[in-house]
């Protein structure tokens, strides 16, 4: 091929691997374009005083969702964009504090660096890849040819400006690293705590052989158990919301809508002989099979009509989980397995055995007189469960019920009530109303309700004008005269990432700490639908009174008292062995000697796990050592370590270098990381996200 018609042949993927890179940049270079064409004044949120549009972030959020359909070759799904805006907020911020840090320290790149760059020796790769043979040699010619065609300048202009972006984060981070050293000792040690193992053998004093019956715990002890941690319970800013809820749930149009499509399947089925298969493959929202289904799969509307359906027939649209569903039925087909359906009253609420079976029998006596078994069942039986549904617990097989019930259900007869039943729950008076050994085999055509674009809308509308109107006449008069519930959240601080009994949502967290009490919210989106909420009390930064946790910390105490104790026992059994670590046994014969077996620094010690208390005590120690008694987590320990590998100074060599490079880095990671959270917490953000999304 021709050099030039090979250059052209290449310019397309040129142009879509530089824009597919580019995407980070192209929202700040685009923002001034759009507020241009658009004149929108409305920003989205403010970043230490720079304003965020609509539309720069309507750009950015399109990009990404542009990107994901890309690389998944799916829409995104609508429960996921709370995220994915979440996301894009955070990289909208992250980049223009970035942007603002290269502004404040003077950093700059010139046109001769990027030039540099890109027609240096070494080209970045995302553009040198296209000019890359199999052979892995690089076509400087035709690259070079690429970079002066005239018909590349736009993708030129934006390698090189995100080239400038690379180079000034590059020099940022230079900038800010510059102090980040790691010594020879980090190296040296981060090499024992790899590489050194070690073997202890160990008697432990465990704080759980301690009964709780021989600590005493007042409450002065627990007064200066509070005095002495009162950090513990210093309590940040916390806020308590009352709201309403607007369920995010189908209208009853959109069920008649469900229910009318299937219906005009069903219509077409049977009408014009369509393929039952076709059209499961055209409308179902369930893959196309032909299944073997138990009884218990089906409602009972189901099941009334498939067993009065003949082979062939279609049946429904009959209610199913989430849906609606149409089934073709083909036949039942016997099983070896047994399906049972029995009602039950459940009585155990007289007190005692004896009264709980003289009252049994007075309900079995009223249901052989005649009674009607649902209505005693609603009025009488202990299991609200199937009691609401008259005693009825559906169809079961063999292994489902406790022994005595399921023997009772099994070997009694079909339609007989039995005498009452004795179980671990209580006493039972059973009717079986069917016992079958076949299965439905069938096809299925299912639809799920869902809510439609004008549900919605009307849901959101609901909670809008609710919001308006307690902003106007007082949130729970307004919530009393709608006929709505208000409900309460627990106290919660700023930290918190989603909001006791509503749900995850960070917007509310925020709007609830930047807003006054009585302040009445717009409408917020939650995972179950839309809440308006009222500010109901703020609470400063505080210690939790004692009152309050007097309870709460007095494990605590009883355990720091475990330890206390322990540790006297420990010194005094350990110098009645005069140190001796395998003579403790001999003054204490519940006491053994056990063996850690090999373990590092960096590993788990078996049967004690990660206990550094045990760590740091035997790296410290010399072999043939014996410990006094010291505290761990679980208890108190005498060890004496047994063995030791020696430092190998060979190893060492090998791997100083690559161990103080993965130190570097981690610790150039972890700066950068807490340099980025600290210049959030410094910055001023007004996030205004919840005015254009509802949440």
């Amino acid at each position: 091929m021709p050099m030039m018609a090979r250059m052209r042949s290449l310019a397309p993927a040129f142009i879509i691997t530089v824009g597919a890179l580019f995407v980070l940049f192209m929202v700040i270079s685009d923002s001034n374009v759009l507020e241009a064409i658009g004149g929108k004044t409305n920003y989205i949120g403010k970043i230490n005083g720079k304003e965020i549009s609509y539309q720069e972030f309507q750009a950015a959020l399109d990009r990404q969702l542009e990107n994901l359909k890309q690389q998944t070759g799916q829409d995104v799904d609508e429960s996921q964009m709370d995220q994915i805006r979440e996301q894009v907020w955070e990289s909208i911020v992250n980049q223009t504090l970035i942007e603002q840090a290269v502004e404040k320290f003077g950093i700059t790149v010139s046109d001769d660096e990027i030039k540099e760059i890109i027609l240096g020796e070494n080209p970045p790769d995302f553009l040198k890849q296209n000019f890359v043979d199999s052979l892995g040699n690089f076509n400087r010619q035709l690259y070079e040819q690429a970079i002066f065609d005239p018909r590349n300048k736009e993708a030129l202009v934006q390698a090189e400006e995100f080239v400038r972006q690379q180079r000034l984060t590059q020099k940022l981070q230079s900038y800010l690293l510059a102090g980040i050293v790691v010594t020879e000792d980090e190296v040296k040690q981060k090499f024992i705590d790899q590489n050194i193992s070690m073997e202890a053998d160990y008697v432990l004093f465990d704080v759980n052989s301690i009964p709780e019956s021989d600590i005493k715990v007042t409450d002065a002890d627990l007064k200066a158990y509070y005095d002495k941690n009162i950090h513990l319970y210093k309590q940040p800013p916390q806020r308590k919301l009352q709201f309403v809820l607007f369920p995010n749930v189908p209208s009853a149009d959109d069920t008649n809508m469900v229910v009318k499509n299937l219906q005009n399947i069903l219509r077409k089925i049977k009408e014009d002989s369509a393929d039952f298969k076709e059209m499961v493959d055209i409308y179902s929202e369930v893959p196309y099979s032909r299944d073997t289904l138990s009884v218990q799969f089906f409602t009972p509307e189901a099941l009334k009509l498939l067993n009065a359906a003949k082979p062939g027939d279609v049946i429904g649209p009959v209610a199913a989980p989430q849906g609606f569903t149409l089934y073709k039925y083909y036949g039942k087909v016997t099983t070896p397995e047994t399906f049972a359906r029995a009602s039950h009253i459940l009585i155990n609420q007289h007190g005692s055995d004896e009264k709980n079976l003289e009252e049994a029998n007075k309900v079995y006596n009223r249901l052989i007189a005649g009674e009607d078994f649902a209505k005693l069942a609603k009025e009488l039986s202990a299991d609200p469960g199937s009691g609401k549904n008259g005693g009825d617990l559906g169809y079961f097989t063999k292994g489902m019920m406790v022994k005595e019930f399921e023997d009772a259900v099994f070997n009694g007869k079909v339609g007989e009530i039995q005498k009452p039943v004795k179980t671990s729950y209580g006493y039972h008076i059973i009717k079986v109303t069917d016992r079958i050994n076949y299965k439905y085999v069938v096809e299925r055509l299912s639809l799920q309700v869902k809510q439609s674009a004008t549900t919605k809308d009307r849901i959101f509308n609901q909670a809008n004008d609710f919001s308006y109107l307690a902003n106007k006449n007082g949130f729970e008069s307004e919530a009393k005269l709608m006929g709505y519930e208000i409900r309460e959240t627990p106290l919660f601080s700023e930290q918190s990432v989603s909001v006791p009994a509503i749900g995850p949502n960070k917007q509310l967290v925020k709007y609830s700490f930047e807003n006054s009490v009585n302040t009445v919210s717009p409408p917020f989106k939650t995972p179950s639908g839309y809440v308006v909420v009222r500010i109901a009390e703020a609470l400063n930064e505080r210690f939790t009174p004692f009152d309050e946790v007097k309870t709460s910390m007095k494990p605590a105490v009883i355990r720091e008292k475990k330890f206390e104790k322990l540790e006297k026992i420990a010194k005094d059994v350990y110098s009645k062995a005069g140190g001796d670590l395998y003579k403790i046994p001999q003054v204490r014969p519940d006491l053994t000697v056990q063996q850690t077996g090999p373990f590092t620094a960096q590993g788990t010690i078996p049967n004690l796990g990660r206990d550094y208390a045990f760590i740091n005590k035997a790296q410290s120690l010399e072999v043939g050592k014996t410990t006094e008694p010291f505290k761990g987590m679980r208890g108190y320990y005498v060890m004496k370590l047994t063995k030791k590998t020696p430092f190998d100074k060979d190893a060492y060599s090998a791997q100083a270098a690559t161990i103080k490079m993965q130190l570097l880095n981690e610790k150039k990671s972890r700066f950068i990381n807490e340099w980025l959270e600290q210049m959030k917490k410094d910055a001023k953000i007004v996030d205004n996200r919840y005015m254009f999304f509802g949440y």
